[in-house]
């Protein structure tokens, strides 16, 4: 199994000048990982078409995989939406970087519904091109949809070139619980988001959903591994780690099958930042705790790097 690590885990330092692709790709290396999870996503001073990755511009593209074949690494890229004009942009900038998946989510805060319903036929018109340069596709579970909508999803699309990205710990925000959404999403996993959750109190009546390093909340990520392994042709697994970060619930209590807050991985615990903020401005911190916030995710990754290479080594070797 390879573990790879996907750019969001050091958002800060993106977002602030830390940090460019090509710094990621020898932090990647540096840390004894086998792979890059590219986000492509807009966010605050990346570049708005193209994220993390910087440009799609082809003398870019081939330096960025000549850096990632430098290290011996895989690559694959995360975006957002399905819409066919820009994704043909996309699939055609995989390419050339040499990425054989690409990952995606269906609901970019529209209405849910509308956006399921439209999926298919966004996919069906850029499926020639998936095909043509044989790149799959993989739909995340993304705050928003459960284990059972997203497999609904997929059987509609019906093609072996879309599968599923399996977040393991977004659908703690439709009430699911992890172990739950990985079992019911393995059979049809092309890639994944592998992080850790802990539950978080905001204010009197806003609790959320709290990034944290892997293996130090409270979703329990051995088990979920275990499950990557033994129930999937996965070949790769990518650490998200999440923190700083946290995110609100997206449905009534109960949707996804869990119906209220202080057991298991749904405990409420003590906010983890560093410093003393809200838990909704971690992932923009305040200037004055920028640095500190930034120190505090690099350790966060490699504590979760360290224990994903012990996982591995419990259950590949």
């Amino acid at each position: 199994m390879k573990i790879g690590l996907e750019t969001e885990s050091y958002h800060l330092h993106f977002q602030n000048g830390g940090m460019d692709i090509f710094d990621f790709i020898r932090r990647t290396a540096e840390l004894g990982l086998d792979g890059v999870q590219i986000n492509i996503i807009k966010d605050k001073n990346l570049d708005p078409e193209w994220g993390t990755l910087g440009s799609d511009d082809p003398e870019h593209l081939i330096k960025v995989r000549e850096e990632v074949e430098k290290y011996g690494l895989y690559v694959e890229i995360d975006a957002r939406g399905t819409e066919p004009k820009k994704f043909k942009k996309i699939i055609e900038a995989a390419h050339i970087l040499g990425a054989d998946i690409i990952r995606t989510y269906v609901s970019c805060g529209g209405i849910l519904e509308e956006e399921m319903a439209r999926a298919p036929k966004d996919i069906e018109e850029i499926l020639p091109l998936l095909k043509k340069y044989r790149i799959k596709l993989a739909i995340e579970n993304h705050e928003y949809e459960t284990a059972e909508e997203m497999i609904e999803l997929i059987k509609k699309i019906n093609s072996p070139w879309v599968g599923i990205t399996c977040d393991i710990g977004n659908g703690m925000m439709v009430w699911e619980e992890p172990i739950d959404t990985v079992k019911k999403l393995a059979p049809y996993t092309f890639t994944t988001h592998f992080k850790d959750h802990v539950i978080v109190k905001e204010d009197e009546e806003d609790f959320r959903v709290c990034g944290i390093a892997i293996g130090d909340g409270n979703i329990d990520t051995d088990e979920c591994f275990k499950i990557l392994v033994e129930d999937t042709t996965l070949q790769r697994i990518n650490i998200e780690m999440c923190h700083p970060y946290t995110a609100t619930f997206k449905k009534e209590k109960g949707a996804g099958g869990v119906f209220e807050l202080g057991k298991g991985v749904f405990k409420v615990e003590n906010p983890p930042a560093p410093v003393d903020i809200k838990p909704s401005q971690y992932y923009y911190p305040p200037e004055e705790h920028l640095e500190a916030m930034m120190k505090y995710q690099d350790e966060e990754v490699r504590k979760s790097a360290k224990y994903m290479l012990a996982l591995r080594d419990k259950y590949c070797r």
